[in-house]
This record gives structure tokens, sequence and C-alpha cells, in this order.
């Protein structure tokens, strides 16, 4: 497996929509080591998901992985390879979260999200599955998404007051502990 260059903003990958992956595009050896290439690239650089126009390739391709140990969800979401994946609001509520991009470092801001959703997507082996998935789970899935949709976070935020540097996030705004 290799770690995989991310694509920052400005890349025009991380612009232009993604096309569908074929079954027999799937099916390969490239594709299939594409996908593990991915996986490694989001754990070196602890992210909880890379779509694949982030490593400058155009498909509808996705991993994701929310460890326990994460505090911005309570349960884990255990890794999911997500191909060609649909996504459906289930209501119109929405929650606004901190987010933040492999391909922005070190930038964080509040973003609206579909509090819930209805995913259908095909696993890396080309099985059709559906989820429902809510709060961060349901963040991630539409983050990711957005980027086969040639999107980024920053395009979803109300405006750019909360736009913040982590350090400084996390030094001034952030609830601290007691």
């Amino acid at each position: 497996m290799s770690i995989l260059k991310v694509a920052r903003l400005g890349h025009p990958v991380l612009r232009s929509p993604s096309r569908p992956v074929t079954p027999a595009e799937l099916a390969t050896p490239d594709l299939q080591r594409l996908i593990d290439d991915m996986i490694e690239t989001m754990y070196e650089y602890d992210g909880v998901g890379v779509a694949a126009p982030q490593v400058h390739v155009g498909l509808r391709l996705a991993v994701l992985e929310v460890p326990e140990s994460d505090e911005r969800t309570r349960e884990a979401v255990p890794l999911t390879v997500l191909v060609n994946p649909e996504i459906k609001p289930m209501g119109p509520e929405l929650e606004i979260g901190w987010e933040g991009c492999l391909s922005i470092p070190d930038l964080r801001g509040q973003t609206p999200r579909f509090s819930r959703l209805s995913l259908s997507a095909l696993d890396r082996d080309g099985k059709a599955f559906t989820l429902e998935a809510a709060g961060f789970h349901a963040r991630v899935i539409q983050h990711e998404c957005d980027h086969l949709d040639g999107r980024v976070y920053l395009d979803r935020m109300d405006g750019m007051r909360t736009l913040s540097y982590q350090h400084e996030l996390e030094r001034h705004a952030l609830p601290h502990g007691d």
C-alpha cells in the first residue's frame, strides 16, 4: 500500500464532478489497490474520510472510518467503502458543526449538514448496500459525497466568519474540558 498525495484547494480535480465507477473497473486490481491506498492515506493523515478526487482521481469513490475514540461521535463508524454513493436527506433538519478537510489543511469552519440521511452505494466488491446515518456519521458521508460533486465544505458554510485555523480555534473558541 502507498500513501497518496492529497490535492489541495485550487487544484481543478477538487472542483470537477467525478464519473461513476463501472463494474468492470471496480473488479480490477488497480482499482482495488487505489481503495487500499486511499485507506492508508486516510490513516496517515488522521482523517475520517477520503474521496478519490482528493487523491487526484475523478471517480465516485470514497472511504470513511470513525474510531470509537473520536470525541465527535457517540458510536464508531466501521471502515466503509462507498462506490457510486447516493444520499437522500431524511427530513429537513440541519445541524451546524465544525468541519475540516485534508485538502484544506489546518482550517475549520461551521458547516450546516442534514441531521439524518439514507445512503445507497456499492461496496468494494460491487455489492449494493443501504444504510441510515445521523449526526457525525451523516456529516462525514455528506462531506465525502460533496467531493464527488466538485464541492468542498467552504461552499456549504453560511459565511466565512467562523473560518478559523485549527490551532487558534482550539486556543480561543472551543470549550476546554474541566
